[in-house]
């Protein structure tokens, strides 16, 4: 008989050991150009799972642009496209200019004849100092950050040599390559974003005003009409060789997608997935694709919910990238406090997401002090809750409350105001034991988790203990059927949302047992 199990157990290890040279493998074998080949792609690497929260930066010519705007009126962020909407060559719902085009002809002069090149040759990013940035994203408590790398206008917030349009031939600094640096010295992950596929549409309206040199296609796209959809050879070439020098030259670790990219062929989406994701092979890590609308699917990427989120948590991690005012700098800008913000990240952590916080310099590249302050506020809160946030998963039940988002997706924060009350609650997860219980606001009186209810059967586990997060106060607690009800604590560790870690037994079955030889034929 032991000869017999001894037989058995080698050709398990035969097994074993053919599915580990398999996994080796697989690690090596190269990604083609094909959806059945990148369904092979780990989209979601653990560390970004753990990350929770990232910074971008909008920022670049574009930026000084709306210096000198009037306060109390709405000015595009779009300038580049909206400064050439006159109301005749290009037709508006009232007939009327917009703020953007007498803006700029105020400025700058008429957008015919002095144009979006105008702007860029005014760029003078003379207070960018990237370690002031990168410290101050640390402070935040992001774990990835990068700056817009190629907005819509085409210009490259680089050292190009793929486009002379960018920051070092005007401005004569490469923001990319400080940030890097100074991002991964402090242990974060460097992330780059691209919006340029939009670019096509973005410069149709400076075509329909006509007098562009053709030198300068190169920046403003071969002419087009304002209805053509196709981009043409010429562009898709730039727009892959620029993205390829970021790549090659940055190493980044996550790109991120803007819209429009799935107008762009099928091929050219296909290629730069499977360029990347090689890549990040040879590079010896996991790297990570963030897209928007239908430009991939779940399976290869990571989708991205603009300014919103789902209502209820998904399967497969997603990103809501946010701001907390303008996308790009404007004069007296307002913004949302770190109390909504704080609200929001949790909301999307317990629903399966991570939230990639947009911070919008000065033209100059300082960092405005309203801004500063916000980043350090969530650091301060997540430097004490962070076990909550960070490394966490979706736990069974997202959340309770009665402040819900009525549908999910896209705008849904300019579309709707929402404000989180005490008895809004989300809940995240570490493996089978922690539970930890985000209560939004500070309670009035003793705070009752319904869903931990003995009677519901969400939380098939004893509690063992339930601690304030940041606090060494002895909780006074119990469990029935109206739910794990909690004595308000005498006081608070930080200001805003507050965490509860509840320590669990743990789900328990019992042992069926058997010898070796039971389970071997």
């Amino acid at each position: 008989m032991k000869k017999y199990i001894g037989k058995k157990i080698g050709v398990l290890a035969v097994i074993v050991g053919a599915s580990i040279q398999s996994n080796l493998h697989a690690q090596t074998e190269q990604y083609e150009e094909s959806w059945e080949s990148l369904a092979n792609v780990n989209a979601t690497p653990d560390w970004f799972l753990d990350a929770k929260l990232g910074i971008y930066a909008h920022w670049g010519p574009v930026s000084g642009a709306f210096e000198g705007t009037e306060p109390n009126k709405h000015y595009a962020g779009w300038h580049g496209m909206m400064m050439y909407h006159d109301g005749k060559i290009i037709e508006t719902k009232n007939g009327q200019p917009s703020n953007n085009y007498i803006h700029h002809k105020k400025k700058y002069g008429k957008p015919s004849k002095k144009g979006y090149i105008e702007i860029i040759e005014d760029f003078s990013p003379t207070a960018f100092d990237a370690k002031e940035w990168a410290d101050l994203f640390e402070k935040s408590g992001a774990r990835f950050a990068g700056p817009v790398a190629m907005h819509h206008d085409n210009f490259a917030m680089w050292d190009s040599k793929a486009t002379r349009w960018n920051s070092m031939n005007y401005g004569g600094i490469d923001p990319s390559a400080a940030l890097k640096k100074e991002i991964n010295d402090k242990g974060m992950r460097f992330i780059g974003s691209f919006h340029h596929a939009f670019t096509w549409k973005y410069f149709g309206p400076a075509h329909a005003h006509g007098n562009i040199n053709p030198k300068d296609n190169d920046l403003y796209t071969n002419p087009h009409s304002l209805d053509n959809d196709t981009p043409d050879e010429a562009f898709m070439t730039a727009w892959w060789a620029s993205l390829k020098e970021y790549i090659d030259k940055y190493q980044p670790d996550i790109i991120w997608f803007d819209w429009w990219l799935e107008n762009l062929p099928e091929e050219d989406r296909l290629k730069f997935l499977a360029y990347y994701y090689n890549k990040g092979k040879e590079w010896g890590k996991e790297v990570a694709v963030c897209y928007k609308e239908a430009t991939f699917n779940e399976d290869v990427a990571i989708k991205d919910y603009e300014r919103g989120r789902p209502n209820q948590p998904k399967q497969n991690a997603w990103l809501t990238d946010t701001s907390p005012g303008a996308s790009f700098y404007i004069p007296n800008a307002k913004f949302k406090t770190a109390n909504e913000l704080i609200d929001i990240l949790a909301d999307i952590v317990a629903k399966n997401g991570l939230m990639l916080l947009n911070v919008p310099p000065n033209p100059d590249g300082s960092i405005p002090p309203e801004m500063q302050q916000l980043l350090t506020d969530m650091g301060s809160w997540l430097a004490i809750n962070g076990e909550a946030i960070y490394d966490t998963r979706p736990w069974t039940v997202f959340g309770e409350g009665p402040t819900r988002l009525p549908e999910g997706g896209h705008k849904i924060e300019e579309k709707l105001k929402i404000e989180y009350v005490e008895k809004d609650i989300r809940y995240t997860k570490k493996g089978d034991k922690e539970i930890f219980a985000i209560v939004l606001d500070e309670p009035k009186g003793e705070i009752i988790m319904k869903t931990l209810s003995t009677d519901i059967g969400a939380l098939n586990s004893a509690i063992l203990d339930v601690q304030l997060i940041g606090s060494t106060e002895k909780l006074k607690w119990k469990r029935n059927e109206k739910g794990l009800i909690i004595q308000k604590p005498t006081s608070f560790p930080s200001e805003y949302a507050h965490a509860f870690k509840i320590t669990l037994e743990g789900y328990r079955e019992n042992d069926i047992g058997g010898e070796i030889e039971a389970h071997i034929d």
